[in-house]
């Protein structure tokens, strides 16, 4: 009888575990955040902006919009207002960045009342002019890790935590404008903790971040 219970269970298992698949994709490839497209009057330029998390679809959203105006402005101008998110989300994003860069001039801002947290500081990082206004908010940290299911962090092993963290760091900012003495404090002091800045701060402190304050 046992046996006959078994070819059952492992469709079950298959099916849930199917449905659970789908769910996530649906998650990460859902419509949540959208892209404001505007032109700004007197110049030759196309403003984009995007006040959501780095997640799916902001890469497409900056893509559908390059795409249709990469021929008629030879400025694209970035408005962020993220809490951060995905760091693989927010690679394909400036993956686009860089293509932009190779025919464009491209332009970031970080306005009144908006923040610039976690992986959209490498966003940011790709213009070639970054602008803040002075109280506009800034948070750099290490990586975490959460369960795709779940969306709890996940607690790593410090030499693993150290080991995504080297990583990340490395790709995003020893390249970066960042200055090599800001970097370096950066690298000691972000270690475990939140660093928190304002456009003004990083102005002050010659962190190459910003480079006009509004």
């Amino acid at each position: 009888m046992h046996s006959r219970f078994v070819p059952l269970l492992v469709l079950v298992l298959f099916g849930l575990a199917a449905l659970l698949i789908q769910l996530n994709e649906r998650k990460y490839t859902s419509d949540q955040g959208r892209l404001v497209v505007y032109e700004e009057a007197g110049r030759d330029a196309v403003i984009l902006r995007w006040s959501s998390p780095v997640q799916a679809p902001m890469a497409r959203r900056f893509e559908e919009a390059y795409t249709q105006w990469k021929g008629k402005r030879s400025r694209f101008i970035i408005e962020l207002d993220s809490p951060g998110g995905a760091v693989a989300e927010g690679k394909r994003v400036i993956q686009l960045m860089e293509r932009i860069k190779s025919s464009h001039d491209l332009e970031m801002r970080v306005g009144r009342g908006a923040d610039c947290l976690s992986m959209c500081v490498p966003i940011y990082l790709q213009g070639d002019e970054r602008i803040a206004h002075p109280r506009a908010r800034f948070m750099f940290h290490e990586p975490a890790t959460y369960d795709s299911f779940t969306d709890e962090r996940v607690k790593e092993a410090n030499f693993e935590r150290r080991f995504v963290a080297d990583r990340f760091f490395d790709r995003y900012f020893v390249n970066s404008p960042m200055t090599p003495e800001w970097r370096s404090w950066l690298e000691n002091e972000w270690v475990g903790k939140d660093v928190w800045k304002t456009g003004k701060e990083l102005v002050e402190e010659d962190s190459g971040v910003v480079t006009v304050l509004e």
